[in-house]
């Protein structure tokens, strides 16, 4: 006993010594944003802004585009994760329990595509963007954060899908639901948890982008957030940690509407 409780403190305090260095750079970042570029460059970092400076960065990032930038990457995180997972969750009760010939085929068909480092892609979808039409276009930004994520988010369904008994869907038929009815009464319920974590995974992930955002667009109204982020640091650094601070907020903000969910599917899958 006195043993698993020690080891237990052990754990603690390595746990509490991580979050503080995970957290360190968002306090350096709060302590600075009330700075003016010269106090920040001529001073220490973790000594306190003299005044308040608040307004005056905010009008930067403003100035800058970050904002138009947030809704462009609100349009493009939003609706490439819910269609990609959605794309992917009926992929997954497609090659679980429906009748699909040749299945690990198409599972592999459609997972090859995060077995290749993404910046595979870059050329050739840059070439075909600018011969259709779609380079540096919010729909051409959309159907490739969707496509790109369908992958990952159809693994992991899959994997949880094949968990659930066919006696289930049986018992379902045999009662005269269709396997829409099923996917959609029964499956979709049951994977609220699995589902919020491919979820917040998947948005986070296209919210965080910065290399395809870079390379698909040139317009500050299709850019996304992060890549004018890039853009700051030769300018202000006060602003640019301001800029930082508002682009966390969203996904913070979907972690914290989704933790109920997201803690019970990471309990689920640990076991």
């Amino acid at each position: 006993m006195h043993t698993k409780k020690s080891t237990r403190t052990i754990i603690n305090i390595i746990l509490s010594i991580l979050g503080v260095i995970w957290v360190t750079p968002a306090i350096f970042a709060i302590l600075n944003i009330a700075k003016t570029k010269q106090e920040y460059n001529l001073g220490s970092f973790w000594v306190l802004p003299e005044g308040c400076h608040l307004m005056e960065n905010f009008q930067s990032v403003v100035d800058s585009g970050l904002i138009q930038s947030a809704g462009a990457s609100l349009l493009y995180a939003v609706t490439g994760a819910v269609f990609s997972v959605f794309l992917a969750m009926l992929a997954a009760y497609g090659l679980t329990h429906l009748r699909v010939r040749h299945k690990m085929f198409w599972f592999l068909f459609i997972y090859s595509g995060t077995v290749f480092p993404f910046q595979v892609y870059l050329l050739p979808i840059y070439k075909g963007y600018t011969s259709v039409g779609l380079y540096n276009t919010r729909l051409g930004m959309i159907l490739f954060y969707t496509a790109i994520s369908i992958p990952f988010s159809m693994f992991v369904l899959r994997n949880f899908f094949l968990g659930i008994s066919r006696e289930v869907c049986e018992s379902a038929k045999i009662d005269g639901a269709t396997d829409w009815q099923i996917l959609m009464n029964i499956f979709l319920p049951m994977a609220k948890s699995p589902l919020s974590i491919v979820l917040l995974s998947q948005f986070t992930w296209v919210w965080n982008d910065l290399m395809f955002g870079l390379t698909f667009t040139k317009s500050a109204e299709i850019r996304p957030v992060m890549t004018t982020v890039s853009l700051m640091a030769k300018n202000n650094a006060p602003a640019l940690f301001f800029g930082c601070i508002i682009a966390s907020i969203p996904t913070i903000l979907l972690f914290i509407f989704l933790q109920d969910n997201v803690e019970a599917g990471l309990a689920y899958t640990s076991k």
